[in-house]
């Protein structure tokens, strides 16, 4: 939120290219010692600014480094479709509160671009590519006989880089070879399993 309302520019972008606009906080912060009053004002903020500088309402939320409150405020504010702080599956699924349901949209560190920057990471190009394909392969094959997702997390400062950009070009020319694959937007999905997989519909 924070970001964006410093580099406006980039929200028209964003709309014009048609991205899924979701809320990633208002600052990049460690919200364990947070307290619930200011993690939710924090929510607030950034629900604000991205609405205000984008014309929509993101239906989607992904903390990071979440509290032991942050899905619960999530789920407060009454108008996501999902949030995506769980890294525990390869599928969405429902998490039951009083109110009734709420979708998880599980997100992923393994194959994100995030690991150039870890120790211990990916070196090369050619290291990212090697895991997103076996990961892609080894899900296709599980997809056979069940659906199954995988989430690859980019971000500009890292995937961007030329010999990163070539791995993640040869990795979408791999995944463009084989049928029945859907590349979307999480909020897509997201709509797809709030239509389609229910959990009055699935017995969870």
């Amino acid at each position: 939120g924070q970001a964006l309302q410093r580099v406006p520019k980039v929200a028209t972008r964003i709309v014009e290219d048609k991205h899924e606009i979701a809320a990633h906080g208002w600052r990049w912060l460690d919200y364990r010692d947070v307290s619930p009053e200011v993690e939710a004002e924090h929510m607030r903020h950034a629900m604000e600014t991205i609405t205000d500088l984008t014309g929509q309402r993101p239906q989607g939320w992904y903390t990071g480094r979440v509290s032991q409150m942050t899905r619960q405020l999530v789920i407060n504010d009454g108008g996501f479709l999902y949030d995506s702080d769980a890294y525990n599956d390869d599928l969405p699924y429902w998490v039951k509160h009083d109110q009734g349901h709420h979708l998880v949209v599980p997100y992923s560190f393994d194959t994100n671009d995030m690991r150039f920057a870890s120790s211990p990471g990916f070196d090369t190009g050619n290291d990212w590519l090697s895991y997103l394909t076996d990961t892609f392969d080894y899900l296709y094959r599980e997809g056979a006989h069940q659906p199954r997702m995988m989430s690859v997390g980019l971000h500009c400062r890292l995937a961007g880089r030329p010999g990163r950009m070539m791995a993640l070009e040869r990795f979408l020319d791999h995944v463009a070879k084989h049928q029945d694959v859907w590349v979307t937007r999480r909020v897509d999905i997201a709509r797809h399993w709030h239509e389609h997989h229910r959990p009055e519909n699935t017995g969870t």
